[in-house]
């Protein structure tokens, strides 16, 4: 079978080219396509073709993708957690030394002394002690969320010589199977305000996180707090913050995301969403989403979904048989009417998984015989489906 995959943005060569070239046709134009694949594209005006099955984003965020609205059309949602979260760690570290030692002041100060000539080496040296700042060498970073980046980042201030203190009350086991054993578990989110002189946060925007810098929080905050943010830039309340830096509670300010609020501030760097700009990261991604969307469209299987559950079965589709990849409503009793449709046709289950997340369930059903359309409509049409699709191995 032939799929047809859309790009909304330039992807990495590299990435496409996981796609088989004989069966997968790619391009940025195309007519009903299978899947979407795209990095920072807006989709929310945009009308999405009947035919899409899955939708990818190669990076972490999903901001300007309609998940809700996907959801509704049995879109299955795909990110690409930890690919590039070494790029975003590197950065961060280098936001962490330079929000100490302000050397991008120091540099542009240096710069206005082009036309000196002789006189820059004296003048620079006479001037360096405007520069101060300082070591990371024992001071106290707290990270708030402790997924892929924020273990990175954790375990690389670590080797700095910092103390670090982690909080995250939903780290997943993988988190804290990497997490360095020198990393303290915070007491609570107020007790790691109180202890660190850095915090870098690494939390995901969502209704309850966005703000999540406020007023409140800050006023439980060491003074002369150093702050990172690379995660979000709704998760900081800019009036809050801005108030912080002028009672001289917060000492510098590095976000990865410009604001007009935060612009024209000496303790403020902006720096323009480079998180992920790097080959590696962009490589990353793209191979990532594209092994995502071959798996789900060729076996059904749904790996790192932000909308649907992890869904997989091992086993290959049987040879002369079917897979089945129903969508549906998380409402009791949805298994019992496929199963009951399946068994009036005297359909024999070989393998079967059923997941669900939230209001949202996803079966995979390998039956050993094919199929008809006349029963994949039937089962289409139970109430509560949303979606029904047949992967055939049939000879």
């Amino acid at each position: 079978m032939a799929y047809k995959i859309q790009t909304l943005n330039k992807i990495s060569g590299t990435g496409l080219e996981q796609f088989p070239r004989d069966n997968y046709e790619i391009a940025s134009e195309i007519l009903n396509p299978d899947a979407i694949l795209l990095r920072s594209f807006d989709m929310h005006e945009m009308e999405v073709p009947a035919t899409v099955k899955a939708v990818a984003r190669a990076g972490a965020g999903t901001n300007n993708i309609p998940i809700a609205k996907m959801s509704e059309k049995g879109i299955v949602v795909f990110n690409t957690p930890g690919a590039n979260a070494n790029a975003v760690k590197e950065l961060a570290i280098a936001a962490l030394l330079f929000s100490s030692r302000p050397v991008i002041a120091a540099h542009k100060w240096v710069e206005a002394l082009a036309g000196k000539g002789e006189e820059i080496p004296e003048l620079a040296e006479k001037g360096k002690s405007q520069f101060v700042g300082p070591e990371l060498l024992g001071k106290t970073l707290g990270v708030i969320g402790l997924g892929a980046i924020g273990v990175m980042v954790a375990n690389t201030a670590v080797e700095l010589g910092m103390n670090v203190i982690g909080f995250d009350p939903f780290i997943s086991v993988d988190s804290a199977w990497s997490l360095s054993r020198a990393v303290q578990k915070a007491e609570s989110l107020e007790a790691l305000l109180a202890k660190s002189d850095y915090l870098s946060i690494h939390v995901p925007q969502t209704n309850e996180t966005k703000g999540f810098i406020n007023a409140s929080k800050i006023a439980s905050m060491k003074k002369g707090v150093r702050i990172l943010n690379f995660a979000r830039g709704g998760l900081v309340v800019n009036t809050d913050l801005l108030a912080g830096i002028e009672s001289g509670k917060i000492a510098c300010f590095v976000t990865d995301f410009a604001d007009e609020d935060l612009l024209g501030n000496d303790k403020i760097i902006c720096l323009p969403h480079l998180g992920a700009s790097t080959p590696e990261a962009e490589e990353n991604c793209a191979y990532m989403a594209v092994k995502q969307i071959r798996d789900f469209l060729e076996n059904g299987n749904i790996v790192n979904s932000v909308n649907f559950p992890q869904t997989k079965l091992e086993e290959a589709i049987p040879v002369g048989g079917a897979r089945l990849c129903i969508a549906n409503k998380n409402v009791p009793n949805m298994v019992g009417q496929i199963t009951t449709i399946l068994a009036a046709e005297k359909i024999n289950i070989s393998g079967m998984v059923n997941k669900n997340r939230a209001d949202l369930a996803y079966n995979l059903i390998d039956v050993e015989s094919c199929l008809s359309q006349a029963l994949v409509d039937k089962l289409r049409n139970i109430e509560g489906v949303i979606d029904v699709r047949l992967i055939s191995n049939c000879q």
